[in-house]
């Protein structure tokens, strides 16, 4: 699964630490989740859409 994560934690700022943090997940999950190694269960998937005030879909898209 693509994602743009890394865009949208860039255009904030964020470390993988910092959106670690706000997610309440490890920084190695953020990059497993950058880099495609990881999807992220439902929940995680929602709360990152709400963190950055977006859908799902705008973030995640299948392959």
């Amino acid at each position: 699964m693509d994602n743009t994560l890394k865009t949208l934690r860039g255009d904030k700022g964020w470390s993988q630490q910092a959106l670690g943090d706000l997610l309440e997940v490890s920084r190695q999950s953020v990059n497993a989740i950058e880099t495609g190694r990881y999807d992220p269960s439902l929940p995680l998937a929602f709360k990152i859409a709400r963190l950055f005030d977006c859908t799902i879909e705008d973030i995640f898209k299948e392959t």
